[in-house]
């Protein structure tokens, strides 16, 4: 299995009550970006990272992302039951990756990706998936979660595309805006998690499990292209 997931860390065992905290941090003030959030790439990773720098931008502050035949994710660990959640952000891409066809391994990029991971119990996982999974954490320096949803701002594929990622069924991708009628604009979004988690994993899993993480990223590694979109006002709350 190629492990292009958003790798996570835990901060505690135990689920805090959504009220008890603040789910995901600020990005800091313009420059990079300040812990917990971190960038992760691949196992051993000597392609480009994805450049990520937190900026103001139309009297916002924003994370600026920008690919370059690179892969990264800026990745904010945290650990939280999903029930009743919802992710909110705004995004605006100003070049999207046009060779970018996500239903191939070549083409599986994209200009701007927010994604959820969630801790799926090893059961539920399909066998053959499960033994790669297992292999692929003990070869990793970081946790990689069993299931990811990410939003996509692709370049082709319509809005309300579902599918699998093309190297593996643990990353599953919603397209939730497409093309370039909105270039350099800024869109807001709203999702509920658990309701895209069931539409995406419902077939392994009736129960939505814990949410481990959010990330934010970009990649252009597959199609040796380049992109740039900016990530504002991300937040995890009731």
């Amino acid at each position: 299995m190629h492990r292009r997931l958003p790798a996570l860390l835990f901060l505690a065992l135990a689920l805090p009550a959504h009220g008890d905290l603040v789910l995901l941090q600020p990005l800091g003030p313009p420059g990079e970006p300040v812990a917990p959030w971190h960038v992760v790439g691949l196992p051993q990773q000597h392609k480009p990272y994805t450049r990520f720098a937190v900026v103001d931008i139309d009297g916002r502050r924003a994370l600026r992302i920008e690919a370059d035949a690179s892969y990264g994710n800026l990745v904010h660990p945290l650990r939280v039951e999903a029930a009743g959640l919802k992710l909110s952000w705004q995004w605006r891409v100003d070049r999207l990756v046009e060779q970018a066809d996500l239903r191939v391994r070549s083409g599986d990029d994209s200009a701007a990706k927010v994604c959820v991971a969630f801790d799926e119990p090893m059961a539920q996982v399909p066998f053959v998936e499960r033994q790669l999974l297992r292999m692929a954490r003990a070869a990793s320096e970081e946790a990689l979660p069993a299931s990811t949803v990410c939003y996509v701002w692709d370049a082709h594929l319509p809005a309300g595309t579902a599918m699998y990622n093309a190297f593996t069924h643990r990353l599953r991708y919603l397209v939730v805006q497409s093309g370039d009628r909105d270039l350099r604009r800024w869109v807001a979004e709203r999702r509920d998690v658990s309701a895209d988690f069931l539409t995406l994993f419902g077939d392994e899993s009736p129960k939505v499990p814990p949410i481990i993480g959010v990330a934010v990223g970009a990649d252009a590694d597959n199609t040796r292209d380049r992109s740039l979109a900016y990530v504002a006002d991300l937040v995890l709350a009731p």
